[in-house]
């Protein structure tokens, strides 16, 4: 069985870190008092009246695309809504412990019963799930279509056709941990090259155009699997677990500092065909925030649907 290695990519990752202004004026409703919640500095919103909203909000994201996409567009619809709006880049791990310490606010996206399910069970009692907005997803090694392999059981009759190769993602994606497992489930005589999505994509990329095998660690929602002809591998063990559904989490008490938020989030729901828009607009454009302002623009009625 060979080692999981680290790929160094040459691509460079950049941490979104925006933070608006303002957002520091007291609310005038008969002496409304400020909200000290476990976040620290964060103002609770005032919905009452006039209906403006005040608050500073820190929302946690890994380097996914589904995850940047989701948290660019719901930056944008929290800001156009009155609050203060900032994003936090960093790998799951530290996401679950800010969440569950209250340093981060929320984060919008938990895989569950199974991907996520370590970290669930290390911070259940710290942090709050809230519902599903995204439905049956999928997780595992994808191969391109043209490739002449079905099964994973498959891969150790053909080291030779994928360089004795699996390219994975981040290192404290939960994604990579269960490769992990299912490299030393099926003895698969592979290196695991640990990188980043980027990296990933980049040599999924590179083979696709020539017409080259290549096995990656992938999951849907994911726009590769438009932009591509892929296939998953038969997981005939079930490593990889059975479609789970995507939540979004909060720390503990952020409903009660705000109640509308959540509501909006309890309302919200994707499906493949709008998610995978999205993260299209997202691709194509320069700026993230750009791609997510423009997918929002087209997509008016729909994400009115979720705040009102």
């Amino acid at each position: 069985m060979k080692r999981t290695l680290y790929l160094m990519s040459s691509l460079i990752v950049s941490s979104v870190f925006l933070t608006a202004c303002g957002g520091n004026e007291e609310a005038e409703n008969d002496g409304a008092a400020e909200n000290d919640g476990a976040a620290g500095n964060n103002e609770a919103a005032d919905n009452e009246g006039n209906g403006e909203a005040e608050g500073a909000i820190e929302i946690g994201l890994n380097n996914w695309s589904e995850n940047i996409a989701v948290s660019n567009l719901w930056k944008i619809i929290l800001e156009e809504e009155g609050y203060d709006v900032e994003l936090t880049m960093s790998e799951k791990s530290p996401i679950w412990v800010g969440v569950a310490n209250g340093d981060i606010d929320a984060s919008l996206e938990v895989w569950l019963p199974n991907t996520d399910a370590p970290y669930y069970d290390e911070h259940e009692d710290n942090v709050e799930i809230g519902e599903t907005w995204f439905e049956a997803t999928g997780l595992g090694l994808v191969v391109p279509e043209y490739v002449d392999i079905n099964s994973i059981e498959e891969l150790n009759d053909n080291t030779e056709m994928f360089n004795e190769e699996i390219v994975g993602i981040d290192a404290g994606a939960s994604l990579t941990q269960l490769t992990e497992e299912a490299v030393e489930e099926y003895e698969l005589d592979y290196d695991f090259l640990i990188s980043s999505e980027p990296a990933m994509i980049s040599e999924l990329d590179t083979a696709y155009e020539n017409e080259e095998p290549v096995v990656v660690t992938l999951w849907n929602p994911h726009w590769a699997f438009s932009a591509y002809d892929l296939k998953y591998l038969e997981d005939p063990d079930n490593v990889f677990g059975d479609s789970e559904d995507i939540h979004y989490m909060t720390r503990t008490g952020f409903g009660d500092d705000y109640e509308e938020i959540v509501q909006w989030w309890d309302n919200w729901e994707m499906d493949d065909e709008t998610l995978g828009e999205l993260m299209t607009y997202i691709n194509e454009d320069d700026d993230e925030e750009a791609g997510a302002q423009r997918w929002l623009d087209d997509n008016r009625d729909l994400v009115d649907e979720w705040i009102q």
